[in-house]
């Protein structure tokens, strides 16, 4: 077994007591973005499967949109604020560089005061990563903890890039994590290729390119990403990864196994799905109508995908980019029986 992957015991199972997600209400079709970018919507369709994305109003910040998926969370799992015992926020686009998002989050829900509450950046990994840490965080002690994954990426897009305008949009998930008793987090999996790190990248904004009028006339404040680097990554890493996650965890394959991955690009996700053998039905997907939002994307779907999950169900959350990283988990469903989402706000 590989050392750096974390398989837990049933009687320090941790599991997912509830999810949620929210979605800002301004939907940004492919014409939208596809006219200053210079391609059409088919162009957009054929090489994303993308037909629109939602982006924030001026007025909405990331810690808003974490909040109001937090709040759908608890409430699904029946718990309220003062019962949470850790707070995490994944997030590469937070509120601002200081103080944690997680802490505007925490304020607003009334969390308990002394209640640990941070901010995790792994990008588009960044909620599988907080889910292992924040897991392995309360597991033996009874606590409960609220992952949540936030990203507004409209604000760092350069409108004229059509490798990245096209494919972002903006958006929050969250779970509740708990014991069970049994199943629950079966296993996780955490990996950077950090010689990879420059394929993705915001160059400036930090302690290394600070913000200034130079920088921002020559757009150093933008999403970078290089698409072919990025697809051969997957390819090259990502898929043997999970292949070989599976073979060392996966304790019946008889069992339903359901996929939410990263919704990187439609397209990707379709390769990668057939590519590790995952019929159609069994993979859950929301990048047509809401485009890439980063870390919130695995938590999104995972929440919309509820209702087509059954207790006992296995299901592989899959989180992959920026860094270059992967987060995987293995997760047994423990949520309340299935529930209804809808595809809106």
């Amino acid at each position: 077994m590989d050392s750096r992957a974390i398989r837990v015991r049933d009687e320090d199972s941790i599991g997912l007591l509830g999810t949620g997600s929210c979605l800002p209400g301004n939907v940004v079709t492919n014409d939208d973005v596809g006219l200053p970018a210079g391609v059409t919507d088919e162009w957009i369709r054929r090489k994303t499967a993308i037909r629109e994305r939602r982006w924030a109003k001026s007025d909405e910040s990331t810690s808003d949109l974490a909040t109001m998926a937090a709040r759908m969370a608890l409430h699904d799992a029946g718990l309220r604020a003062e019962e949470i015992t850790l707070v995490v926020v994944a997030t590469s686009t937070p509120d601002s560089p200081q103080p944690p998002t997680a802490t505007a989050v925490a304020a607003e829900l009334g969390v308990a005061p002394g209640t640990p509450a941070f901010d995790l950046n792994a990008v588009c990994s960044g909620f599988v990563f907080a889910l292992a840490t924040a897991e392995r965080m309360i597991r033996g002690s009874g606590g409960r903890a609220l992952v949540i994954g936030a990203d507004i990426y409209s604000r760092t897009l350069d409108p004229h890039d059509r490798s990245t305008v096209i494919l972002f949009g903006d958006g929050a998930g969250a779970v509740v994590l708990g014991p069970t008793g049994s199943g629950g987090v079966l296993a996780t999996r955490l990996a950077t290729f950090a010689e990879h790190r420059g394929l993705i990248r915001v160059p400036a904004g930090g302690s290394q390119i600070p913000a200034s009028p130079e920088s921002v006339e020559q757009g150093l404040h933008h999403f970078t990403m290089d698409g072919p680097a990025v697809r051969r990554f997957v390819e090259s890493r990502v898929a043997p990864l999970i292949r070989t996650f599976l073979d060392t965890h996966l304790p019946d394959t008889t069992r339903p196994l359901h996929f939410v991955p990263h919704q990187a690009n439609g397209r990707m996700i379709e390769r990668l799905a057939a590519d590790l053998g995952f019929p159609p039905e069994r993979v859950h997907t929301t990048v047509t109508w809401s485009g890439n939002t980063g870390a919130a994307s695995v938590p999104l779907t995972l929440d919309r995908a509820a209702a087509r999950i059954a207790p006992g169900d296995l299901v592989l959350l899959a989180g992959f980019g920026g860094g270059m990283a992967a987060g995987l988990a293995l997760v047994e469903w423990s949520a309340k029986g299935p529930r209804e989402r809808t595809d809106a706000t």
